[in-house]
């Protein structure tokens, strides 16, 4: 079928499936059931290649799918780490087994992701973390802490990025890891923000075993994996982690029309505004996708993407207040849950401080801040009880 063809089938299946007909079931239970379905219908990991579970599609169908899913809200939240971040790593660089025991899973709905990678040291200099991986035997043993993680209270499988080699300078004794959260030795305590929800947690490992074949990419090369992991993290974040997030913002264009005073020049021309920023992140969406899919690596290019994303955010809170008035701050507003969390998108994923040295040093070529760590060893320094 050509791509109108698609686009409405995919509405048509939209309408019938995406509605949630039992408001108090499990939200988890839910989304599995979701993915299930979405698999089953071939809209689960479109562009993904068909070896690994995927449908093989180009990026024109996904466009087209996540077009036709705009007007919905999809349970897929608990899958959005797995199928923006996870996922496409171990397509990326895992091994042929991996992919074959992981891939198909996640696609379907069965199992959960989440990404370990932040530390209560370690948050925008990643590279700072402390978490060992020891060697024991054929495998590895894992013990330390992760937090600001996403979704770890519901996941079965971790990825995991640990120190494995002080010896060398911070950047250079990292591995990867894909990690069993329903071990004994992993403890998981959600944290509390300003809202009253848990949508963050804290990890503790300890003694953790991992066998050798979870490892993803070479001892000591998890940097190189970590970096892939953060592209698709920053262009999944950019592009709303791909389908369906847009029905329910109430920060949105189509919602902010429907409780202020359009017939206000001074109101449309803040709405106007509004859409070029929408369309103009879309648009530089759009063609890192295909850029991707042509084997064009965005590298740095996904920093900016995230950088405007967590910029309108921002606007677009800040818009809603001022529109709006003083009724949008109080508790129970559809705006003012919206308004706590806008913050948070310019932390998750790398500050927005970091993404602007990111896009001056490796887009712009401006030269790189000084960095006196570039050839410590890990092991000299200062960050804290090495162990």
């Amino acid at each position: 079928m050509n791509l109108d063809e698609y686009q409405l089938a995919a509405r048509a299946w939209l309408e019938e499936n995406a509605a949630d007909d039992s408001p108090e079931s499990d939200p988890v239970v839910r989304s599995k059931e979701f993915m299930a379905k979405l698999y089953d219908a071939g809209y689960s990991g479109i562009t993904w290649p068909e070896r690994w579970g995927g449908q093989g599609l180009t990026q024109a169908e996904e466009r087209a799918f996540s077009t036709a899913a705009r007007d919905f809200t999809l349970p897929i939240y608990v899958f959005s780490i797995g199928l923006g971040m996870t996922g496409p790593t171990l397509v990326d660089r895992g091994t042929d087994e991996q992919r074959e025991r992981f891939v198909r899973p996640l696609l379907r709905g069965e199992e959960i992701w989440c990404q370990l990678f932040s530390e209560p040291g370690a948050g925008s200099d990643v590279a700072s973390l402390q978490t060992r991986a020891v060697r024991d035997g054929d495998g590895w043993v894992v013990n330390g802490q992760k937090v600001w993680t996403s979704v770890a209270h519901h996941a079965d499988w971790g990825l995991l990025l640990a120190r494995t080699d002080v010896e060398v300078p911070k950047h250079k004794g990292l591995t990867m890891f894909v990690v069993d959260m329903r071990h004994p030795g992993v403890t998981v305590r959600p944290l509390k923000d300003m809202s009253g929800r848990s949508n963050f947690n804290e990890i503790f490992f300890d003694d953790v075993p991992i066998p050798d074949e979870h490892r993803v990419g070479e001892v000591n090369d998890g940097w190189s994996v970590a970096v892939t992991t953060l592209l698709h993290e920053r262009l999944s974040i950019s592009a709303g982690v791909g389908m369906g997030t847009g029905r329910d913002d109430p920060t949105a264009l189509a919602a902010l029309r429907e409780v202020v005073d359009t017939s206000d020049p001074l109101v449309r021309d803040e709405l106007v505004e509004l859409h070029i920023r929408n369309r103009a992140l879309a648009l530089f969406n759009q063609r890192l996708a295909q850029e991707t899919k042509a084997g064009i690596f965005p590298g740095a290019r996904g920093s900016a993407a995230k950088l405007l994303l967590a910029e309108l955010t921002l606007y677009q809170a800040d818009l809603g207040t001022r529109l709006v008035g003083p009724d949008s701050v109080v508790d129970g507003h559809p705006l003012s849950h919206a308004i706590s969390l806008s913050p948070a998108m310019s932390l998750g994923g790398g500050t927005n401080e970091i993404m602007r040295n990111i896009v001056g040093d490796r887009v712009l070529g401006l030269p790189p801040e000084p960095r006196v760590d570039k050839t410590v060893p890990f092991k000299d320094l200062k960050v804290g009880t090495q162990g």
